[in-house]
């Protein structure tokens, strides 16, 4: 039973989810299509115009489609803003 519970553990930070509204650089360079540079961007852009509201803001920063979003949409989560 224990084993079973550290692997479902395990198994569940393996696979965590990425919330676009804390997440760091290296939270989003390890997306799809998503290197150092646009991990900056987006981090840039949510220090400027403050929290996402939906993932699909992410669009508005630059470099970043609907292509790559859909790519990522199931690791992404949002934050509600504070």
């Amino acid at each position: 039973m224990r084993i079973l519970l550290v692997l479902f553990l395990c198994f569940g930070f393996i696979f965590a989810s990425i919330d676009v509204n804390k997440a760091n650089e290296k939270d989003f360079a390890s997306l799809k299509g998503i290197g150092n540079k646009k991990a900056l961007m987006i981090i840039q852009y949510r220090k400027t115009n403050g929290c996402f509201k939906s993932i699909d803001d992410l669009r508005k920063v630059k470099g970043i489609g609907k292509k790559i979003i859909e790519k990522n949409r199931e690791e992404l989560t949002i934050s509600e803003c504070k």
